[in-house]
């Protein structure tokens, strides 16, 4: 049984234990998203999100600024 709750990712709909009390160890720490990326990400979400939909938000905002 897992020690941390199972959620689905807002986006995809994948699911993943989520540790938001060891943030440090959650799956989403692994993305470092800068304060303009945050704020881009909850624009559009409430929830939490899987670390690969992280990635590709934070790929779509870089795109969506010209940066890539």
């Amino acid at each position: 049984m897992p020690k941390h709750e199972i959620i689905r990712c807002e986006r995809c709909q994948t699911a993943f234990e989520c540790k938001a009390n060891s943030f440090s160890k959650c799956q989403c720490s692994i993305v470092q998203l800068t304060i303009n990326e945050v704020q881009y990400v909850s624009e559009l979400y409430d929830g939490c999100l899987c670390a690969n939909c992280l990635l590709i938000i934070q790929q779509e905002y870089w795109e969506s600024m010209g940066l890539v």
